[in-house]
């Protein structure tokens, strides 16, 4: 069995540390950068949710108020539960839209030949 030469080991030395910094940029590019991509997709998620429900419901109780105030005594008395019905269903009517947008199937737009 013949010694190894000093430029030999230089050389196994160079490959392990090219593999070593294959491994580990490979291993960065496939779990922290998803990672941030995902915090990034679920913040902007998290804020459009809240500001969708905020509005649904500022919506909700627009109509409810304008409902008892515009009509007079029209829906008052036993009547005076018509607004708050109608309110419900402003607010069942855009959670139907909502899960209809989620449930529909996502098409990606292809550009024209």
């Amino acid at each position: 069995m013949a010694a190894a030469t000093p430029g030999e080991h230089e050389g196994v030395r160079e490959v392990v540390n090219d593999l070593w910094l294959l491994v580990r940029d490979y291993a960065k590019q496939e779990t922290i950068d998803p990672i941030k991509m995902l915090g990034s997709f679920l913040g902007w998620g998290l804020a459009g949710s809240i500001t969708l429900c905020l509005g649904i419901g500022f919506g909700a109780l627009a109509i409810i108020r304008a409902l008892q105030t515009e009509t007079g005594d029209h829906l008052s008395g036993s009547w005076n539960w018509v607004p708050y019905l109608v309110g419900l269903l402003f607010t069942g009517a855009a959670a139907g839209v909502a899960v209809w947008f989620i449930k529909r199937p996502f098409r990606h737009e292809e550009a024209p030949a």
